[in-house]
C-alpha cells in the first residue's frame, strides 16, 4: 500500500516497502529442504533435475551437506558432459565461501580447493550455469594431506 506524504515545495510523494522474493523461490517449502549429507572422500554419482532447487536464474541446484574439522584441506570437483557446472560451498549460514564455474578454459567442469577455517557444518551446492537444465553428473570430495 502507497501512503503519500509531502515534502515542503516538492509535492507528494509515494513510498512502498516491498520484499522481493523470486517466484521460483517462493514456492518451495522450508521443510522441503533436505540436503544430502556425505562424507569426504565420497564420490556422488547423480542427475540435476527440474524437480530440485530453482536458482531463479533459470537454472537448478542440488545441495549436499558435509560436515568438515577445522584445518582440514578439501579438494571438490564436479564434472557433467551433459550441462556447464557451478560449484559453490556455504558456511553454515548459508553464505557463499568460494564458488567456481569453469575450472580451466578448455571444460565446463567446476573445482575448488579449500582450507576449512571453522569446524562444522558446510553446503556443497551443484548448480548448472546459463539456465541449462542439468543432466547426470559426479561429485567428488576428496581430503588433502597437508605436506610438511
Amino acid at each position: 500500500m502507497f501512503s503519500p506524504f509531502i515534502i515542503s515545495g516538492l509535492g507528494a510523494i509515494a513510498i512502498s516497502a516491498v520484499n522481493f522474493v523470486p517466484q521460483s523461490l517462493a514456492q518451495i517449502p522450508i521443510s522441503s529442504y533436505k540436503p544430502i549429507s556425505i562424507n569426504s572422500g565420497a564420490e556422488v554419482n547423480d542427475i540435476l533435475t527440474e524437480k530440485d532447487i530453482p536458482t531463479g536464474q533459470k537454472g537448478f541446484a542440488r545441495d549436499y551437506l558435509i560436515d568438515v574439522q577445522k584445518d582440514e584441506r578439501l579438494e571438490i570437483n564436479v564434472e557433467s558432459q551433459a550441462f556447464d557446472t557451478v560449484l559453490s560451498l556455504l558456511d553454515s549460514k548459508g553464505d557463499v565461501i568460494t564458488e567456481n564455474d569453469d575450472v580451466a578454459s578448455d571444460t565446463t567442469n567446476s573445482s575448488i580447493f579449500f582450507k576449512v577455517r571453522q569446524s562444522g557444518k558446510y553446503t556443497i551446492r551443484v548448480s548448472s550455469f546459463g539456465g541449462s537444465s542439468g543432466g547426470k553428473f559426479t561429485l567428488k570430495v576428496t581430503k588433502l594431506r597437508a605436506i610438511d
